[in-house]
């Protein structure tokens, strides 16, 4: 049935907002596509370690042609992030442009984003059928992209933020300095795995991820990294992996992906040492849905539709927590695998950041 417009007369100024807020995710949603071009092409990082610069000088210094090179540039300064001077027909990163798009150690390096957000999409066919069906749809069947932007995304950030989460462990970090045993689950490309093998080299780590391609791009990284030597990586589900009296088991944005997450629960605590911590890294997000009605909301919501919660729903149990659960919900499931200490032991406007005991 259509909208009565008399029955419901239509409030012109929200139509207007309305229409303002699709304009600006109709830009923002090409200029995704554009951002990635930018990343792959150098052009950003030329921009930061050459810039100011015409069109035609970002060109020849990249190998691209002009004319593309001066709409991309333009289209960037429209959306603020590029600067363009117009006495000289210019172009340049600020350095707060220059921390989101050519830093990739920033915690706030975004170009990954892009990619992995762009890639995820390409799921739709798929996906609508999903919608229709109920059935899943896993990890393993994304772009390759995707699980490349997930690692240049969340690595950074770990890097930032690990080795504080980890002090916010009640009497973790002195085991782990000391000597201790690490599990991390879900692992992916393994950049919180081999941080943590960097900052412990007393410790053992092992990383762990069902997705067999991922985990030899860890391994490739370890070997890179130089720390092989106290790094194994396992293929394996996080209720099936290996070992057993591990100081620290770790999740890092997986947790809400996982088919049975009370299952895997009940795993880490069979694992976890005597006084071992369990330490879960989720998505920020409130309790009630009304307060995640925000833009980070709306971004842990859609990621989740397209990427987690169809993950979830293709294994045993389907559970589909999603990655806007919330502290409340996330406590619901880890007490339910047979965990009786849980508390959020330290956050970031992105991240939360939870201890579970025994």
């Amino acid at each position: 049935m259509g909208t009565d417009t008399q029955a419901n007369p239509i409030n012109e100024e929200k139509l207007s907002e309305l229409v303002e807020t699709s304009l600006v995710d109709l830009g923002a949603t090409v200029h995704a596509a554009l951002a990635v071009i930018g990343d792959d092409l150098g052009l950003y990082a030329t921009l930061d370690d050459a810039g100011p610069l015409t069109s035609a000088e970002l060109a020849e210094k990249t190998e691209t042609v002009e004319r593309y090179v001066r709409e991309w540039l333009r289209s960037q300064a429209a959306g603020g992030y590029v600067t363009y001077d117009p006495e000289t027909d210019r172009y340049y990163l600020t350095p707060e442009q220059a921390h989101i798009l050519a830093n990739e150690e920033s915690p706030v390096f975004m170009p990954g984003a892009f990619q992995l957000v762009g890639s995820v999409a390409k799921i739709g066919p798929e996906l609508q059928e999903a919608f229709r069906t109920g059935e899943g749809i896993g990890w393993h069947e994304h772009d390759e992209d995707v699980f490349h932007g997930t690692e240049r995304f969340f690595g950074p950030s770990y890097g930032a933020f690990l080795l504080d989460w980890i002090a916010a462990l009640d009497g973790i970090d002195a085991r782990l300095k000391s000597g201790g045993r690490i599990v991390d689950v879900g692992c992916g490309h393994g950049a919180p795995t081999i941080r943590m093998a960097e900052a412990y080299p007393n410790s053992t780590v092992v990383g762990v991820d069902y997705h067999e391609e991922s985990i030899e791009v860890a391994r490739e990284r370890a070997e890179t990294a130089g720390v092989a030597d106290r790094v194994s990586f396992e293929v394996a589900t996080a209720r099936e992996y290996t070992g057993f009296d591990y100081d620290l088991v770790t999740m890092f944005n997986c947790y809400h992906d996982m088919g049975d997450p009370v299952g895997v629960a009940a795993h880490v605590r069979e694992t976890l040492s005597e006084n071992g911590a369990w330490m879960i890294v989720e998505p920020y997000a409130n309790d009630r849905v009304e307060n995640n009605l925000t833009p980070f909301g709306r971004l842990g919501y859609s990621i989740s539709t397209l990427a987690c919660t169809p993950n979830s729903l293709s294994q045993d149990v389907g559970y589909g927590l999603g990655a806007q659960a919330g502290e409340d919900r996330t406590r619901e499931v880890v007490t339910g695998g047979g965990f009786t200490h849980f508390r959020r032991a330290a956050e970031t406007p992105t991240s939360l950041v939870f201890e579970a005991k025994s």
